[in-house]
């Protein structure tokens, strides 16, 4: 089965998606942040075979970042809604968005920008912050365990501090 390309797609995401990114879930996730909650919504919005979509929806509300509700008395017509867990995925989203804004943008320019609601001012590039919140750059960060970091991933981090180190001296 071949995959329709998302390459001249007027959606940031969908460009950055081509580029890093499984196909279709984080557009569907897109589109429930942009307020798309019956299945006709999303199939309308991104054009998805309904099949498709079907799997799709449900890894999501599996995975816990959709929750699903039934809208009618026989539970027949169902709605789709961002769990808190789903909700996290936002800054996800635009982080993509703002990639794929730089990028994978055609020559037009962004197709979509993200605003402030209050002000209609378009929101400050996502940064990777200190906790003093002073900005920092890829060469200013390191991976290390974390407090659930088994043997495996404490050796891989050790490595990866060694090669560091040993490119810093070079």
């Amino acid at each position: 089965m071949r995959r329709t390309s998302f390459a001249d797609m007027s959606c940031s995401i969908a460009r950055t998606l081509e580029i890093v990114g499984e196909w279709w879930t984080f557009l569907i996730v897109r589109e429930a942040f942009f307020g798309s909650r019956k299945f006709g919504e999303f199939e309308r919005a991104l054009g998805i075979a309904p099949n498709v979509l079907t799997q799709r929806l449900a890894k999501l509300v599996e995975g816990g970042i959709l929750v699903v509700e039934s809208t009618s008395q026989n539970g027949k017509a169902l709605s789709y809604r961002l769990s808190p867990k789903g909700r996290d995925l936002f800054p996800v989203l635009v982080a993509m968005l703002q990639w794929g804004d730089k990028h994978a943008s055609g020559p037009e320019g962004p197709p979509v920008r993200i605003v402030e609601r209050r002000t209609g001012q378009a929101i400050a590039p996502m940064v990777m912050r200190a906790a003093s919140g002073e900005a920092l750059d890829v060469s200013e960060v390191m991976p290390v365990p974390g407090p659930g970091a088994g043997e495996a991933v404490r050796r891989r981090m050790a490595e990866v501090a060694e090669l560091t180190q040993s490119r810093r001296k070079a």
